[in-house]
């Protein structure tokens, strides 16, 4: 039977979880208080971000930009030292993706299915009220009314896309965003300087999918836990997460290393969001699979270019177990930036 193919999860899915949980607990032992209270205003203008983390073995180098979210709302991003390696280098790695593929019939089978984890509201019009423990209601409430306001119609949403508008608002607040141009200008930059672009995909067949109704029942509890999660950070960290976007966009190594990736929204807003199917499809490994997949392209990278560009989230640079991690563990030499000075 003719196949068909999904095309479902970014390039913040590498995160793993474990470890954004874990940084979060770290983040908040080791966040330098009264250094946070004193910046709390975000950057502006045209910033340089952070400087590049050298990956080599013999002559072949892999350069890598570690992205961050939230970033200064106001900030543009850009990099002379970028922009020059780029043009120097033979290949940039896209930021990782997966391609699932399947048989015609449970491509059907789940576009049925996926009216009911698409939809806006909750299922059978419950309200957060009913779906919510009284003590998460009720802080829903402050902070609802403190970054959105009077709305009765968000009351009805799945709460994931309660947490999202939540997020959205209060990031704004702090003059923070999730949205960003550094991924665009790379590839623009790479495009410019005609270097190959290689995207890093996880390709796998799936032949079968689980029972909906308890995937639903699964994926309203995840949405909760991550609401829950999103509430503890904007009540405790958004001005930390300020400080931290501030060091990305200035290249405060010292900083980002204190303030490690991983807060609770990182943690838990893409796996709720792609839990429909990945649930659904029994994928409860995908980051990893998608990790396996990355470093391939590295280690062939290094292997046949001279030089190459890729990006990763911050975590996957900084973390010992991350990916620029596990490559050190293979024997590659690793130098952050402020080593390169």
């Amino acid at each position: 039977m003719r196949g068909k193919t999904l095309l479902y999860v970014s390039a913040l899915l590498i995160s793993t979880s474990a470890w954004a949980q874990s940084a979060s607990d770290a983040q908040r032992q080791a966040s330098p208080v009264d250094a946070v209270r004193l910046q709390t205003v975000t950057v502006t203008g045209i910033q340089p971000g952070p400087g590049l983390w050298k990956v080599s073995r013999g002559e072949h180098v892999l350069w890598v930009l570690g992205t961050l979210t939230p970033l200064p709302k106001h900030m543009k991003w850009r990099s002379t030292q970028v922009e020059q390696v780029i043009a120097q280098s033979q290949e940039l790695l896209e930021p990782p993706t997966a391609e699932l593929r399947m048989h015609e019939g449970l491509f059907n089978r789940l576009n049925v299915q996926s009216s009911s984890f698409n939809s806006r509201k909750n299922p059978d019009g419950a309200s957060l009220q009913q779906l919510l423990p009284p003590e998460t209601f009720t802080r829903w409430q402050t902070l609802k009314q403190q970054y959105i306001g009077s709305s009765s119609g968000i009351e009805y949403w799945r709460p994931i896309l309660v947490t999202v508008k939540l997020r959205e608002k209060a990031l704004d607040t702090a003059k923070l965003t999730d949205t960003s141009d550094v991924i665009d200008t790379v590839t623009r930059l790479a495009r410019k300087h005609d270097v190959r672009l290689t995207p890093v995909k996880y390709e796998m067949m799936v032949g079968s999918a689980v029972d909906a109704a308890e995937t639903q029942r699964q994926i309203t509890q995840r949405d909760i836990a991550c609401l829950d999660q999103t509430m503890q950070s904007i009540e405790h960290d958004l001005d930390t997460l300020t400080v931290r976007a501030n060091a990305w966009a200035t290249g405060d190594m010292v900083t980002l290393r204190k303030l490690a990736p991983g807060n609770r929204y990182d943690s838990c807003v893409v796996p709720v969001a792609n839990a429909d199917f990945a649930q659904r499809l029994g994928l409860h490994n995908l980051p990893e699979r998608m990790e396996g997949a990355w470093l391939w392209a590295a280690q062939t990278a290094l292997t046949h270019n001279a030089q190459t560009f890729a990006l990763l989230p911050m975590e996957q640079v900084l973390a010992p177990d991350g990916l620029v991690g596990k490559l050190k563990a293979q024997g590659y030499a690793v130098q952050a930036p402020d080593e390169l000075e």
